[in-house]
């Protein structure tokens, strides 16, 4: 298909903007040419999330690109290893064979940390031979965040042989490095990883960025980056990088990179330096064959009113027209039903924890962050047993094995806010058992069974009422469409906050409390785990 463009075209090579008649041939522009006319509009590169996890939004990768083209995305960076946890290389197999039913960039990573730790239960393992495997093949393209940075600092030889095997294959090695600073820091990076999404402070990034190391400015529904890191884009825009990491239906249908974007110029920021940042380092750094608006660059560009609104009029990838004024021409594609999930369901009697002392280790969730504290507090004893304290808002949390039957780990945390009821996931980050925060044992177990007998989905229950929206793929993901899912995750979201929670996405928060590389205190199936340590700790002090 023969066709032209004239715009006023954003050059973010030669960093300037001129009148121009983009002219794109089976997909792939082949002449530019500069014209006296000056259009309304602006065509630019499209937009490439840096770092994220599909699974996250609960959609199938062809729904998540549905939506995100609408936003002038183009692509993503995407690290499979959601899936890869519960279901393996077959797991990471059946996100490749989806994306490639529509027309969107999608350049997956080999899950280095399978499971994530020792210290959890998953339901699968992919060890050093698989990585080579993995990255042996065109379509898997760098090795995903290795999160597990003591094994690196220590030289644990099963994680340094997944990063020789990556310089093998010459394909980048992502970083996971939160709040790793100093010696340590320097000894991660030196290993040859080159990027990190992690940063939460000024200092850390700064010293990251000083190290030579690439950081990526996280903006996503849970953990927000934006406004603490931004600043840095002015002093080292060549090693800047946009990301959503993980971001709920709702959010995704709202925005995706383009919010990143908008605020940045916002803030004033300079347009290429912006722009780059979005599109340019990305391809650079991942050596992607995505198009940057020159001759003979696959046709991936988008359309914008102005550079104030920056309102996206079109989105074309490899020259198709996939999206126009906010409406996708990407149609849904629906997948087989995949799962690995063995739970019975469970008795209220499984979430009593008998009371060994006058205190515990509380875990404080901090709003948009993915990092918690640790902080004591007295314990609630009734008839022998600890139970949740309402009125200081100090509340049962559980973790349930879903791959096989065992008793499940109960502790506390703080911030969650809940007067009443109970609410679960199991998009429960890295090894997605069940997790669930509540006010008593019943709404507890009520919340899990709703999970268990759906075989994965996130839920919410209180004495009148049982809510879930059921994610039958490998528990994390659904068929529905991306409407569909925001609708009933939004009534979640909204009922979950009519119960007490002041979090900005309690869900979201929830499911990161699992995640046990990121400090300071985390529950996992097997117990309560001290992220800063890296080891078990005690609930009662």
């Amino acid at each position: 298909m023969l066709f032209s463009v004239k715009s006023n075209l954003i050059d973010v090579v030669s960093r300037e903007i001129y009148p121009a008649e983009v002219t794109v041939s089976n997909g792939k522009i082949i002449s530019i040419k500069r014209v006296d006319a000056i259009s309304d509009t602006y065509i630019l590169p499209g937009f490439i999330d840096a770092h994220v996890h599909i699974e996250s939004s609960m959609l199938l990768p062809s729904e998540f690109a549905r939506i995100a083209v609408k936003h002038g995305s183009v692509g993503t960076i995407s690290d499979p290893h959601e899936i890869a946890n519960v279901l393996g290389i077959a797991g990471v197999e059946y996100m490749i064979d989806n994306a490639r039913q529509v027309p969107f960039h999608f350049y997956f990573g080999a899950p280095s940390c399978v499971p994530a730790t020792s210290s959890e239960t998953a339901g699968a393992v992919i060890d050093s031979e698989d990585i080579d495997h993995l990255l042996s093949r065109e379509d898997i393209v760098y090795l995903a965040e290795m999160m597990n940075f003591p094994g690196v600092i220590y030289k644990d030889p099963e994680v340094l042989n997944k990063i020789k095997i990556a310089k093998k294959y010459k394909k980048p090695i992502d970083g996971h490095a939160p709040g790793l600073m100093g010696e340590s820091m320097e000894a991660y990076f030196r290993a040859g990883i080159t990027t990190d999404h992690e940063c939460f402070t000024y200092p850390e990034a700064l010293e990251k960025l000083k190290f030579g190391v690439k950081v990526l400015i996280r903006e996503g529904s849970a953990a927000k980056n934006f406004d603490t890191l931004i600043p840095l884009l002015k002093e080292y825009p060549e090693q800047i990088m946009f990301c959503c990491d993980d971001k709920h239906p709702d959010d995704l249908i709202e925005s995706h990179m383009n919010d990143h974007v908008k605020r940045a110029l916002n803030l004033g920021y300079d347009l290429y330096d912006v722009l780059r940042a979005s599109s340019y380092n990305v391809v650079k750094h991942y050596q992607l064959p995505v198009g940057l608006l020159q001759t003979g660059d696959q046709a991936d560009f988008i359309e914008i009113d102005d550079l104030e609104n920056f309102k996206i009029l079109k989105t074309y990838i490899k020259g198709q027209l996939v999206a126009e004024n906010n409406r996708s021409h990407i149609e849904s594609v629906p997948a087989a039903v995949v799962n690995n999930f063995h739970c019975s369901l469970k008795e209220p009697s499984d979430f009593k924890i008998k009371s060994t002392g006058s205190h515990i280790r509380v875990i404080e969730v901090l709003d948009r962050q993915l990092i918690t504290n640790e902080i004591h507090a007295p314990a609630l004893t009734i008839n022998g047993y600890a139970e949740s304290d309402i009125e200081n808002d100090v509340l049962k949390i559980a973790v349930v094995n879903r791959y096989r039957d065992e008793k499940p780990a109960v502790a506390f945390i703080k911030n969650m806010g809940l007067k009443s009821g109970a609410i679960a996931s199991c998009v429960a980050h890295d090894s997605h058992n069940i997790v669930v925060t509540g006010t008593n044992d019943e709404d507890m177990c009520k919340a899990v069974n709703a999970i268990i007998k759906a075989q994965g989905g996130i839920s919410l229950a209180t004495q009148e009422e049982e809510m879930v929206l059921e994610l039958p793929i490998a528990g994390i993901m659904t068929n529905l469409n991306a409407e569909e899912v925001a609708a009933q995750y939004i009534k979640l979201d909204q009922y979950a906050k009519t119960l007490g929670s002041t979090l900005k996405a309690p869900y979201m928060s929830l499911s990161f409390m699992a995640l046990l590389v990121i400090p300071e205190l985390k529950l996992s199936d097997k117990g309560l785990f001290n992220g800063k340590e890296f080891q078990f700790t005690e609930v009662f002090i």
